[in-house]
C-alpha cells in the first residue's frame, strides 16, 4: 500500500489539524506492515507558495531561509508523534521534484494553451474563486488578479472522470464527499489556469518550461510529487505495480485531488490513485485551526504538557469519521485520563498485581477462557480502517479493556479457588497481551510498555514500526493475533512489579 498526506504549506509551523491526517497515516502504515503487506507511507511540505513568498516578506527574512526553518519544523515531527514515515518530500529540495514537473508538464502539452485569466485570488487556498468571500474562512480579502496564464483543458476530462469515479476505480471516502465530487463534475467543469506570473509569485517556484514570465502553479506543482519523489524503481514499485495508492487529505482540498489530480495523470497517460480519504477540520473554539484562521495548537507544545499516548488518543478516539471535531485541551485530559489512565493502566496495573499476589508473578501455565472482544478485535480494527474510520477501530480496542474488566468483576479471582483463580489469572494477562496487540498502531510506545508489564516477549507491538525502506521487510507475522506467549499454555513467565503506565493528567 501506498499511502501519502497532504504536503502543507510552510509559510508558518505545523498545527494539530495536519498532525490529524498525519496520525491517521501512520496508523494505516503500521496497521498494514504489521499484517505483512509491503507499506510505503509518505510525507512532506510544498515549499513553492505564494503563501511562502508574504510570510518571509512579512518577517522580513529571505524564503529560503523561511521555507527551510518551517520544512525542519514539520519533518520534526517524526519524534514527538511517534511516526513511521518512509519518505518526507520537500517540493523545493528533493532532486528529482523539478525535473518530474516539467517532465508532466510537457507530457500535458496537448491540453495547454495561453489566454488572460482574471478572477478573485485567495492567497490562503492558492486558487481562483468565482465570487468572495474565501469559502475555507481566510481572513485575508480576495485579491482581483488579471493576467496571461498557461490554461489546461480540464473540460475535456469532465466524462472520464464522472466514469473514473461512478466505476468505482478511483474510491472516495465518506461517501458524502464522493457524492460532492461528482455533483461538482455533472455542473460541467471549465478549463482551469495552471501557471502564475512570475512578477506575481516574485520568481519563486518552478519557471513553465519555455517561458521564464511564468511559474507553474503551485498546486500543479504540488500534486506532482506524490509521483516525482519515487526515486529509482520506486515509481514502477509504488505508481505503477502497487494496487493500492491512498491519499490522504482535509475536505478543503478534495476537489484538487479527486479532480485536477486525476485529470493532469489522464491527459499525461499515467496511471491513477485508486482511493482518497477526506477528514473534516479540527476546530478550536468554533474556529477553524489553521495557519491562516490564526486558530493555532501546537501539535509538539501538546505532547510536551500531556505526552504523546495522550495526544494521539485523542486524535484517533474522539474525532469522527464524518463532521468536524472540537479540540480543547480539556476534552484531551479527560479522555486521556478516561481511558488510557484509569482504562488501560488500571486493567494491566490491577492483573498485574494479582499475579504476583496470588501466584507469585508467574503467569499460570493453563489455557486461558475466551474474552470475545480478544477474539473480534482484529477484524473489527480491519474492517474499520479499510473503511478509514478511526474511531470506530479505536473503539475495538477499547472494548477489549471493557470486556477484561467485566471479566474481573465476574470472576473475582480472589475469591476463587486456586485451581479455578489460574484460569482466571491466564485470561486476564491473556486479554492484556492481546490488548497491547491491538494498540500498537495506534498508541506503538504504550503498546510496548502494556506488552513489556504482562510478559509478552513474544507478541507483534514492535513489528510495525517502519521508516523501513519501502516496508517490503516491515511486519514479518499477520499481527493480528497475540503473540505465542499469550496464546495459551507456553510455559510460566514472571512478570515484572506492577508500576503506573499512564500519569493522570487532571490531576
Amino acid at each position: 500500500m501506498y499511502i501519502t498526506t497532504t504536503i502543507p504549506y510552510v509559510n508558518a509551523r505545523p498545527h494539530l489539524g495536519f498532525a490529524l491526517e498525519i496520525v491517521q497515516g501512520d496508523v494505516l502504515a503500521r496497521h498494514h506492515r504489521r499484517r505483512g503487506e509491503p507499506v510505503r507511507f509518505q510525507t512532506g511540505t510544498d515549499d513553492n507558495s505564494l503563501k511562502n513568498v508574504l510570510a518571509a516578506e512579512a518577517e522580513g527574512v529571505p524564503v529560503r531561509e523561511l521555507v527551510d526553518r518551517n520544512a525542519a519544523a514539520f519533518e520534526g515531527l517524526r519524534e514527538p508523534l511517534d511516526l513511521s514515515f518512509d519518505a518526507f518530500v520537500r517540493t523545493s529540495a528533493h532532486p528529482g521534484h523539478r525535473a518530474g514537473v516539467e517532465r508532466i508538464w510537457q507530457a500535458i502539452g496537448h491540453d495547454l494553451y495561453r489566454r488572460h485569466y482574471e478572477g478573485l485570488y485567495c492567497v490562503g487556498c492558492e486558487q481562483f474563486y468565482p465570487e468572495g468571500p474565501c469559502p475555507e474562512g481566510h481572513r485575508t480579502p480576495l485579491q482581483r488578479v488579471s493576467e496571461e496564464n498557461w490554461v489546461f483543458r480540464l473540460s475535456r476530462y469532465q466524462g472520464p472522470l464522472l466514469e473514473l469515479i461512478r466505476s468505482g476505480r478511483l474510491t472516495i471516502e465518506p461517501a458524502a464527499r464522493r457524492n460532492e465530487v461528482l455533483a461538482f463534475i455533472e455542473t460541467g467543469l471549465d478549463d482551469i489556469s495552471i501557471s502564475r506570473s512570475a512578477a506575481r509569485s516574485r520568481g519563486w517556484g518552478i519557471p513553465v518550461p519555455g517561458d521564464p514570465s511564468q511559474v507553474i502553479y503551485v498546486w500543479w506543482d504540488a500534486l506532482a510529487n506524490y509521483i516525482t519523489a519515487l526515486d529509482g524503481d520506486g515509481y514502477e514499485r509504488w505508481w505503477v505495480r502497487e494496487p493500492r495508492k491512498i491519499h490522504l487529505m482535509g475536505k478543503g482540498v478534495i476537489r484538487f485531488h479527486a479532480v485536477t489530480w486525476p485529470a493532469m495523470l489522464l491527459s499525461a497517460g499515467l496511471p491513477l490513485p485508486t482511493g482518497i480519504f477526506v477528514h473534516d477540520y479540527l476546530t478550536a473554539a468554533g474556529h477553524k485551526i489553521s495557519k491562516s484562521s490564526g486558530a493555532v495548537v501546537d501539535p509538539v507544545a501538546l505532547v510536551r504538557a500531556y505526552g504523546v499516548d495522550a495526544v494521539r488518543w485523542w486524535l484517533l478516539r474522539e474525532v469522527p469519521r464524518v463532521g468536524d471535531a472540537d479540540f480543547t485541551e480539556e476534552r484531551l485530559i479527560a479522555r486521556a485520563d478516561e481511558d488510557l489512565a484509569n482504562g488501560v493502566g488500571n486493567l494491566v496495573n490491577r492483573v498485574v498485581t494479582m499475579v504476583h499476589r496470588f501466584h507469585g508473578g508467574l503467569v499460570p501455565d493453563v489455557p486461558p477462557e475466551r474474552i470475545d472482544a480478544c477474539e473480534r478485535a482484529p477484524e473489527l480494527v480491519h474492517e474499520a480502517l479499510e473503511a478509514f474510520d478511526f474511531r470506530r477501530a479505536a473503539g475495538a480496542v477499547w472494548a477489549i479493556v471493557e470486556e477484561a474488566n467485566k471479566y474481573v468483576e465476574t470472576a473475582q479471582p480472589w475469591r476463587q479457588s486456586p485451581a479455578d483463580r489460574e484460569v482466571s489469572l491466564a485470561t486476564l494477562v491473556h486479554a492484556c497481551r492481546a490488548l497491547a496487540v491491538q494498540l500498537a498502531p495506534f498508541l506503538p510506545t504504550a503498546a510496548a510498555r502494556v506488552a513489556a508489564a504482562v510478559g509478552d516477549t513474544a507478541g507483534d507491538t514492535a513489528g510495525d514500526t517502519a521508516g523501513d525502506t519501502a516496508g517490503d521487510t516491515a511486519g514479518d507475522t499477520a499481527g493480528d493475533t497475540v503473540g505465542e506467549a499469550a496464546e495459551g499454555a507456553v510455559g510460566e513467565v514472571r512478570l515484572p512489579r506492577p508500576e503506573p503506565l499512564f500519569a493522570r493528567l487532571g490531576g
